[in-house]
């Protein structure tokens, strides 16, 4: 979930710390975000806004699953950040007042937990969760060379009036709002650590002025899915993305700024391709 909010600097992006113990990309500042669950697998998901949205965003998968994405998405974001997506009664936006927000603060460790699903809490605060506030712009795939593949789609969102995003102090340690020039030049100094698809995702919004510009971008974007590839290059491990010299077979028509990532001291370094 790629949460936005406007600054005088222009669109800034929530981030969070994985712990340094957490066994992928322990320590990086990524996305809130994380696995669809089978809690996230709801049939009818009458519960919901936005189905048809999310079945149109997602026509590669049937109808359920691109229904999980989407659901499992506001899950994690809820249980990773406390940021709730989701409407009241009259359709407004839900800005939780200082008693729910003492509540619901509790609930996100709880569904994380396993303890409490999402759809009984939206049913008990009667609201209803708005699928149509996520907006798809980016499909990864990790490389068949990893242990574990990850087949991920990436959301823009708007946080909500009213309320402020929070790492968990678990899975995450620290979290930051950050334009995304700021958060690539604190990661070419060595300050933070990005992982290539949030580098890349970061390098896209960074020429945008405000939070509707991005996501007008988003809502008309071709999504190519991106897979990128595994060398061995000086001693260190390589990661090229589809449209490098190196990757020329797969096409993207948004091509990235920098096509390749070198990784030096467990850190990726982005590289831009030579030119011919």
């Amino acid at each position: 979930m790629v949460v936005l909010r406007d600054s005088a600097a222009g669109p800034e992006v929530f981030l969070v710390r994985r712990h340094e113990g957490t066994a992928f990309m322990g320590g990086a500042h990524v996305f809130p975000g994380g696995r669809v669950d089978e809690v996230d697998r709801d049939g009818d998901a009458t519960w919901c806004d936005g189905i048809d949205h999310a079945v149109r965003q997602l026509p590669d998968v049937d109808r359920a699953l691109a229904i999980a994405f989407h659901v499992a998405a506001t899950r994690e974001l809820f249980e990773e950040a406390g940021v709730l997506l989701a409407r009241d009664s009259s359709g407004a936006t839900v800005a939780p007042g200082d008693e729910a927000r003492h509540r619901l603060a509790g609930d996100r460790h709880e569904i994380h937990d396993g303890r409490l699903r999402l759809r009984a809490l939206i049913a008990r605060e009667q609201l209803r969760l708005s699928l149509d506030d996520l907006v798809l712009v980016a499909h990864w795939v990790t490389p068949p060379i990893d242990t574990r593949q990850f087949d991920t789609r990436f959301f823009l969102a708007r946080v909500p009036p009213g309320q402020t995003p929070a790492h968990d102090e678990s899975e995450t340690t620290h979290s930051a709002w950050l334009t995304a020039g700021a958060a690539i030049a604190a990661a070419a100094r060595g300050e933070i650590t990005l992982p290539p698809p949030t580098w890349t995702t970061l390098r896209e919004l960074q020429r945008f002025a405000t939070v509707d510009a991005a996501l007008a971008w988003a809502r008309t974007r071709r999504i190519a899915r991106r897979q990128p590839k595994m060398f061995e290059t000086g001693g260190h491990r390589m990661l090229v993305l589809p449209g490098d010299p190196l990757y020329p077979e797969a096409s993207d028509p948004e091509q990235p700024v920098e096509t390749r990532f070198v990784l030096v001291d467990k850190r990726w370094r982005a590289e831009r391709a030579p030119s011919a």
